[in-house]
């Protein structure tokens, strides 16, 4: 019996030993710590060498220079736009388009638009928000109505669009477009300063590198009627015609020149030089040239 009991001790260290993992004995341990040796290098299939990590502590490398930040170019801020007096009455409620009737009894029109293209070939001097911005200088936000109504508060009489074919008998028939004379003039601000300039400045005639020497005339555009009646004729200057260096048919002011408005015979291109950043303020002057009333 006590022989049996004995027994039972032995058994369990004998099970429990078997379970256990095994622990190296301490000299071991200690000799595999001063005697450890780097991997060998692993040759990858292609067979260039790799180091392989070593088992031993490695120094630590200094991370590589960032290369020097390069500065953004910060554009200037756009100017802040010119004075509006208060004898100049709005006639619409985003504040664009503007009435004078001065005291001398001068009658003009001011519209507040803004440059979007200072470089390439030119169809159109101002156009509506959205439309044209690709080819015309400036643009304005608002409805070319209400522009249209106004030069006509101003004395200025529509005239007729360019002319492409005889309506009647359908063959070519040109005609240049015809309506009271326009003056033009930009006011706008650069470094500070109020600045008032012809708006033909702007603008280059590649044939004779000079300026537009002409005025504009008040075309009027056109209407488009729906046939069956369902919506409000449709003022077609407001596809973007609104001053024009090219002859449309829809332009509401067009150039009283022959002035194609095909790609290969464009006259016209911006003077870059000449015209402010784009996003810069601009208040376009509509003068009507007609005689005064006594």
């Amino acid at each position: 019996m006590n022989r049996l009991l004995l027994l039972v001790p032995v058994v369990a260290l004998i099970g429990c030993d078997q379970l256990a993992p095994s622990t190296p004995p301490a000299k071991a341990v200690a000799s595999a710590t001063v005697r450890s040796e780097p991997t060998p290098a692993v040759k990858p299939a292609g067979g260039s060498t790799l180091p392989a990590e070593s088992s031993a502590k490695t120094e630590t490398q200094d991370p590589p220079a960032r290369p020097p930040e390069v500065e953004e170019k910060k554009e200037d801020p756009p100017e802040e736009a010119p004075p509006i007096p208060d004898t100049y009455k709005p006639l619409n409620k985003k504040k664009t388009v503007f009435f004078e009737n001065a005291a001398d009894g001068t009658r003009r029109v001011h519209l507040m638009t803004e440059v979007c293209l200072r470089e390439g070939p030119l169809e159109v001097f101002l156009c509506k928000f959205n439309t044209k911005e690709h080819e015309s200088i400036l643009h304005v936000d608002a409805d070319a109505r209400d522009i249209h109504l106004a030069l006509i508060a101003a004395n200025a009489k529509p005239g007729t669009p360019v002319q492409y074919v005889d309506p009647k008998t359908g063959k070519p028939d040109y005609k240049l477009p015809t309506g009271t004379t326009i003056k033009v003039t930009v006011t706008y601000r650069e470094k500070g300063k109020v600045k008032t300039a012809k708006a033909g400045a702007w603008v280059k005639d590649m044939q004779t590198k000079k300026d537009l020497d002409t005025d504009w005339v008040f075309a009027g555009s056109r209407f488009f009627k729906d046939p069956e009646g369902k919506n409000p004729d449709y003022y077609m200057a407001n596809n973007g015609e609104v001053i024009t260096v090219s002859n449309f048919p829809d332009s509401m002011l067009d150039v009283p020149i022959k002035s194609s408005k095909d790609d290969a015979d464009r006259l016209f291109v911006a003077d870059t030089p000449k015209i402010p950043r784009v996003r810069t303020p601009v208040l376009v002057t509509l003068e009507p040239v007609v005689e005064k009333k006594k």
